[in-house]
């Protein structure tokens, strides 16, 4: 399987790639179910994802992305 980091670096960094076609999926802890945002939404930071929710900014670890889209098809599943 390939590592979830470096499907991010793929789509951020491959000059063919569109992302704002994608969206991830992650699960949140603290509301205890999954959240969808567009990629171009988030930011990265070593082993997080940093998400824009309420006006806040969080860090969500890599291991909790569940799933990636394109166009709405799933690319990507843990």
């Amino acid at each position: 399987m390939t590592y979830i980091g470096t499907i991010l670096n793929e789509i951020r960094f491959d000059k063919t790639a569109k992302p704002e076609e994608y969206t991830i999926t992650y699960f949140d802890r603290i509301a205890e179910k999954t959240e969808e945002v567009k990629f171009i939404s988030i930011g990265r930071k070593g082993n997080f994802i940093t998400v824009l929710k309420d006006g806040k900014e969080y860090s969500v670890p890599l291991h909790r992305i569940r799933k990636i889209k394109k166009k709405g098809k799933v690319i990507w599943e843990q």
